[in-house]
């Protein structure tokens, strides 16, 4: 019990890693941070400056994101190229049918296949210095493929996060938070939060620089700026930004952890010349070897633990140049970086001999190549500069805990901050860690304002992520007086609730509101549809589920539901059809297989009804239903 206190007192104590002194709150010069300033396009940059545009787009950023053509893929492709997820028992085969990739999913039994499933690949992420990963879109809606290619290491795997049996297959989606960090700001209506109008290919000058029109206005028309003497506000050069806003400007990719955005602020809200706070937070999670073990994406926190970092003005572009890939990039750049402080001969505790070996590389040995704790197969250099000391890695694992979530992008984050981002955390990474929300609760109680809009969502949060569905009927009840509010999740929350506690008409209200607020949230169509059914209402859940389908054809709930309104109908062969589908989208989806089987048992074939059964039960041994019913069919049959 003490050892559980300990932790828990951990917890509650989310560690701020910034000196306050840091973070310097100014009304920013740059014209461009105006509202009225608009994008205008790598292109146009292009125009004056060829030269910087040359380079850039041959480094990881430039290179982030493009359409998926045999020159942006740097995986190896043929027959044997394939993927085998052992826990889930599907292998994934990559291959190029003209100038288009496809991924095929399938299932071997006795050497036959005997399930498949191909996907058009629209997207490769990353520019092939660690990985490629791959996207598909369908009707606007952007979902990761579940294999990736790890280049360092020449092999296809199981996506990062796909593997140890947590495959999502083609229903990831990919979201404003992924999309605003892999690439330039794309085009969206905010009708779902994987839907976009417009998907650009790669990050682009402005994502650094901000929008572009005021500089170029200001140009035509003349106006120059003497860029020796003095500073050209019409756009931001993160060069001329104070320490604390560099670092903002890195850390909004570069920072990998839980954000919390503030209220009534998106992804797309930050610009260059702004504080990171103003517009959200990033926690990173502390684990009791966190010295040692990292996530990929924190070359911004892992720097600011260094005394390199603590006792100097370094900044990331101290040794990084981001108009000039590290790939081409010569080793001296960054030692000399090191040696513009480290000047002695004595600074170095490595005898001449073994520096003269290493030629006299310094990042080589104190920011070694390591591996990242979220991303296999990749090996990063870690920007924590430190003299590194021999660690056992199986022992250090053995022993990893979950310390807490530090604040690592402002001082003071208020409670509901803190609050939140447990919640994420729990929702994201840690889905069994019940302690993560003793925290949230603990944060949520030290709330000032009750009352608040923002608070009530956190609280619906909180309750169904604990599975309290009794709790948020109450809460909504007393707080809302059971109406729907202006917010999609909360209403969407609050109708899982209801539907679980058998108030199938009100759950309906709040899921009306929650799709008329994002129409392209599928699956809140597809609840609605659901709670339709359950209140007896078949034509309207028939024409929701249809409507789901009208944006993704493989929505496997949609497809089993419209099966049995059909089967209710009457229309067996309609509903046979259906259930067919829904298992060509997933041959594993429970429900299908208990309806199809109960639709193959009212058609007298049994033996089919026991075969699908049979399928159930040898993915899940636990499902009562099938076995209660798998005993029926063997007795009868």
């Amino acid at each position: 019990m003490k050892k559980y206190f300990f932790l828990f007192f951990l917890l509650i104590f989310i560690a701020c890693e910034i000196k306050k002194d840091d973070k310097i709150k100014i009304e920013s010069p740059y014209k461009n941070l105006n509202s009225d300033a608009t994008y205008i396009g790598m292109q146009t940059c292009k125009g004056c400056h060829s030269d910087i545009y040359n380079t850039f787009i041959e480094t990881g950023m430039g290179k982030s994101w493009d359409l998926a053509t045999p020159k942006k893929s740097s995986a190896r492709f043929g027959n044997h190229e394939v993927v085998y997820d052992t826990l889930n028992d599907f292998y994934y085969h990559p291959f190029w049918k003209n100038d288009s990739l496809f991924v095929k999913e399938y299932r071997l039994q006795n050497h036959d296949t005997i399930y498949k499933r191909i996907e058009h690949i629209k997207y490769i992420v990353g520019s092939g210095q660690h990985t490629n990963s791959h996207l598909i879109e369908v009707n606007h809606l952007l979902y990761q493929a579940p294999i990736t290619f790890y280049t360092q290491q020449k092999i296809w795997n199981m996506a990062p996060g796909f593997e140890h049996g947590h495959t999502s297959r083609f229903q990831r989606t990919v979201g404003n938070e992924c999309i605003t960090c892999h690439n330039f700001y794309p085009q969206t209506d905010g009708s779902a939060d994987n839907y976009f109008d417009k998907v650009p290919n790669g990050i682009q000058c402005e994502r650094c620089h901000g929008a572009g029109s005021v500089h170029v206005q200001e140009k035509q028309a003349g106006k120059l700026v003497d860029i020796s003497k003095d500073i050209d506000y019409s756009i931001v050069n993160p060069k001329k930004l104070n320490r604390a806003l560099q670092i903002s400007l890195c850390q909004r990719c570069h920072l990998q952890g839980v954000t919390v955005l503030n209220e009534q602020k998106t992804f797309f809200d930050f610009k260059p010349g702004m504080n990171l706070s103003d517009v959200m937070y990033t926690f990173i999670p502390r684990f009791t070897d966190s010295v040692e073990h990292f996530i990929m994406a924190s070359h911004a926190d892992r720097m600011k633990l260094s005394q390199c970092f603590i006792k100097s003005e370094m900044t990331c572009i101290t040794c990084h140049n981001p108009h000039v890939s590290v790939k081409f990039t010569p080793e001296k750049t960054f030692n000399d970086a090191c040696q513009k402080c480290h000047q002695s001969k004595n600074d170095c505790k490595l005898n001449l001999a073994e520096r003269k070996k290493s030629n006299n590389n310094c990042f080589a040995c104190h920011m070694p190549l390591s591996n990242s704790i979220d991303i296999p197969h990749v090996q990063i250099h870690d920007h924590f500069i430190r003299v590194p000391k021999k660690v056992n890695a199986s022992q250090a694992a053995s022993i990893r805990k979950f310390v807490r979530l530090a604040c690592v992008s402002d001082a003071n984050p208020s409670a509901l901050i803190r609050a939140k981002a447990y919640l994420n955390y729990f929702e994201e990474y840690e889905g069994k860690f019940d302690v993560l929300l003793d925290s949230a609760k603990y944060f949520l109680e030290k709330c000032s304002d009750k009352n608040d809009a923002a608070f009530h969502q956190t609280m619906i949060r909180f309750l169904f992520l604990k599975n309290d569905f009794e709790g948020i009927k109450n809460y909504a009840t007393t707080n809302f007086d059971n109406q729907p509010v202006a917010d999609a999740w909360t209403d969407y929350r609050i109708s899982e609730a209801l539907l679980h506690t058998k108030g199938f008409a009100a759950a309906i209200l709040f899921l009306q509101k929650a799709v008329a607020l994002k129409p392209n949230e599928i699956d809140f169509a597809n609840k609605l549809g659901i709670a339709f059914l359950q209140n007896n209402q078949t034509a309207e859940a028939e024409k929701n589920f249809k409507s789901v389908l009208a944006k993704n054809k493989n929505h496997v709930s949609a497809l089993t539901n419209l099966g049995f309104i059909n089967a209710l109908n009457g229309n067996l062969q309609q509903a046979e059809i259906f259930y067919q589908q829904a298992l060509q989208a997933n041959p594993d989806y429970e429900q299908a297989l208990m309806n199809y089987a109960a639709l193959q048992n009212l058609q007298h074939h049994t033996k089919q009804a026991i075969e699908l059964l049979q399928r159930i039960l040898k993915k899940n041994k636990n499902n009562i239903e099938a076995k209660m019913r798998l005993e029926e069919l063997k007795k009868s049959f």
